[in-house]
């Protein structure tokens, strides 16, 4: 599987020795030394991790994340920064970050802390698996599991849910869903869209309280 990381550092030659050793682990790395292209690089891409550094030209890398998170964007981030203190650490975690590692650090320790934390929210397909936050398909028994527990879906519902997860941080839209998702050789109309991702949204979140299945109006929707 073909994991895509992004990397953010203004330190020219850390950056490049973090994408050698990334690169050598077998991902693709791409990097930049600051974060004036990134978002658009996170709506054009499926990218699997975002490294972060906190000290860097122009946005402060913990408020660069948290703007992305009120934009909707759910690509898991670790912070690597020098900002160290306990409360700087904390605020890194309560503007959207997932893991937070300190400089100077080591190198080994990075590639373990990025193999976990993939193995935590990427999507699994070589295992008949597929999985986003705690939404887990099993594609061999065609079982959904939210937060540890069985949900009952139609088999359309489990297949639209499994398009939506290959497809994470891209907007579908309902020409598209109606290809992919429906039967072939029948008529269906946007609506049929419509209602059937609002059952498929009461179903694994009847308390309205995950926000897993975003409407973006006039295209479509987004998993987040």
């Amino acid at each position: 599987m073909n994991i895509k990381i992004i990397v953010v550092e203004d330190e020219e030659d850390l950056l490049e020795l973090i994408e050698y050793n990334l690169s050598k682990e077998g991902y693709e790395v791409i990097g930049f030394l600051n974060t004036k292209t990134v978002q658009r690089m996170l709506v054009e891409e499926d990218v699997d991790l975002l490294i972060m550094d906190r000290n860097l030209p122009g946005v402060e890398g913990s408020e660069f994340v948290q703007a992305l998170r009120k934009d909707g964007f759910t690509t898991p981030v670790i912070y690597l920064s020098a900002k160290n203190l306990d409360s700087e650490v904390e605020e890194g975690f309560l503007r959207g970050g997932d893991d937070y590692i300190t400089k100077p650090f080591n190198m080994k320790e990075l590639i373990l802390r990025v193999k976990a934390l993939l193995r935590r929210t990427t999507k699994k397909i070589e295992d008949g698996t597929l999985v986003h936050r705690d939404l887990v398909l099993d594609k061999s028994s065609r079982t959904l599991s939210v937060d540890g527990k069985i949900v009952d879906v139609t088999k359309l519902e489990f297949n639209l849910l499994s398009e939506f997860i290959l497809n994470k941080n891209s907007v579908l839209d309902r020409d598209y869903l109606l290809e992919n998702v429906w039967d072939e050789g029948e008529e269906y109309q946007y609506r049929t869209v419509n209602v059937a991702i609002n059952r498929l949204k009461e179903k694994i979140d009847p308390e309205k309280t995950k926000d897993y299945i975003q409407s973006v109006r006039g295209v479509g929707y987004k998993l987040c």
